[in-house]
């Protein structure tokens, strides 16, 4: 081997991580969930939840604080299992969806939290017409590969909590609480070698 052979071989090591690009996934709607939780005048405290979620994550365990989210959550997918309160939650009193159909999250900045399995999340969440930041507190559930398909694939939980009123949703304050618990799980699929054809 020689001399400059070498010495370009150390450099291109050397550089190589920096180059490193995050690997994009897509959120995989069957296999995500957004529930929240409220009080309901101290005697209860119910939950309902959305599907349809639809979204992208740019992801590198390496250097998270690279990552990108962004996502959809359609508000007519709610689901309380009671018909009359999911219509109840799409009218004016709550989500309006009929002239708000979405619910939008945009991050902004990603930090490690305590441990590598912990991230925190900032970005501007999108509701009911108005923008305000949330911040998210991930843990990491798995990187690896997914055993169904020739791909990678990265799962996360979440929580954060959300004051309704903040984001003119105040009907009912306090008798139905004005803050909102919000869980979410998630798996999200990068791009296979089939995929790109």
């Amino acid at each position: 081997m020689s001399l400059r052979f070498a010495i370009a071989a150390a450099f291109a090591l050397a550089t190589a991580p920096a180059f490193a690009a995050p690997t994009t996934y897509t959120l995989d709607a069957g296999h995500t969930q957004v529930v929240f939780q409220w009080s309901h005048f101290g005697f209860s405290n119910p939950t309902a939840q959305f599907g349809k979620v639809v979204g992208t994550l740019e992801f590198d365990p390496a250097a998270p604080e690279k990552s990108r989210l962004e996502v959809t959550i359609p508000l007519s997918s709610v689901n309380t299992n009671v018909p009359a309160l999911d219509e109840h939650l799409q009218k004016a009193d709550f989500f309006d969806a009929a002239k708000y159909p979405d619910a939008t999250f945009k991050s902004t900045k990603v930090e490690r939290g305590a441990d590598k399995d912990r991230l925190k999340v900032t970005g501007d969440l999108t509701l009911h017409g108005q923008t305000h930041p949330l911040v998210l507190d991930v843990t990491i559930n798995k990187i690896g590969k997914y055993p169904m398909r020739d791909a990678q694939a990265a799962g996360f939980d979440a929580t954060t909590t959300i004051n309704r009123s903040q984001f003119g949703i105040d009907k009912y304050v306090p008798n139905i609480s004005d803050d909102i618990k919000v869980r979410i799980t998630t798996e999200a699929i990068a791009e296979s070698p089939a995929d790109k054809g």
